[in-house]
């Protein structure tokens, strides 16, 4: 956004431009650090019953099992209510997807304990979605990811909402896709996954949320973005009543202990969280 720069000298003005461009913008210095803040755009205004019925996962090898499952399962009780949705399992072929790592390196035991995971759809059909999400994992280390990361290019400008869970916003990232956007990812990959691409990341964070996109820290934070995607386009009440099934107590936005834990050094903060966000609290 362009700032208006009343009686700025030249340097100030030149610096204010600049913020403006990174996406930062003047905001009250937080104690101790940080004169800036992002300032994420809102929420797209969408009714999720009439406009968000087309969902789909990408699937890759290595992918991390709760980053899938966290989002799946909530929208499958969502689904067995009086909402109609559709789940494309989207990967480079049909054949079954395993979780298994590439280098046997990070296998030093020797296990076969790896779930599959069957494919509806590939990278080259042509879909009509209209939430995509990316799971993490060990595989977002492989070394060729040039399938995901050019699926992820051409559905991008498709989709209403990209929604990236842990270390999948290191694939978004890589994809080019998070330049300039607000983004988060799993506190345990931090640096690893910082390094992957450019975006304005944000710690401490369980999840956030810039205009389409939205990221989620690491893992089971794939079940606090999902609430709070259910909560803003299908209502608190719907979302409430399905964490309550699950038995599970949805995280505030920024409610994120991962970061302490794992002496990630906080970010410049948000100026707000993104507008018209929901998420039930129980």
């Amino acid at each position: 956004m362009l700032l208006k720069l009343p009686l700025l000298g030249m340097a100030a003005a030149l610096a204010a431009l600049a913020q403006a461009k990174s996406g930062k913008t003047s905001c009250p210095p937080p104690p101790q650090h940080n004169t800036t803040c992002f300032n994420p755009a809102p929420a797209p205004q969408l009714n999720g019953t009439t406009q968000l019925n087309n969902i789909g996962m990408v699937l890759f090898r290595a992918f991390e099992l709760i980053d899938v499952y966290g989002v799946l399962d909530p929208f499958q009780q969502l689904a067995h209510t009086n909402n109609k949705l559709n789940l494309y399992l989207i990967a480079e072929t049909l054949e079954p997807v395993t979780t298994e790592t590439v280098a046997a390196v990070m296998n030093p035991a020797n296990s076969t304990f790896w779930p599959k995971l069957t494919p509806t759809h590939t990278f080259a059909d042509d879909l009509d979605l209209d939430i995509l999400f990316v799971p993490g994992g060990l595989g977002t280390m492989n070394p060729n990811v040039t399938a995901v990361t050019d699926y992820l290019r051409k559905m991008y400008p498709k989709v209403k909402i990209f929604a990236t869970v842990c270390t999948g916003a290191g694939l978004a990232a890589k994809a080019g896709l998070l330049e300039g956007k607000v983004a988060t990812t799993n506190k345990s990959a931090w640096q690893r996954t910082k390094a992957m691409g450019k975006a304005n990341w944000i710690s401490p964070a369980r999840y956030v949320v810039d205009g389409k996109v939205w990221s989620s820290s690491g893992v089971t934070a794939a079940l606090d973005l999902t609430f709070a995607l259910i909560g803003t386009y299908w209502g608190v009440e719907a979302a409430a009543d399905i964490a309550k099934g699950l038995e599970h107590i949805p995280a505030k936005p920024l409610e994120d202990p991962f970061s302490k834990l794992y002496n990630i050094t906080p970010t410049e903060p948000l100026c707000h969280f993104a507008k018209d966000v929901k998420w039930p609290q129980l």
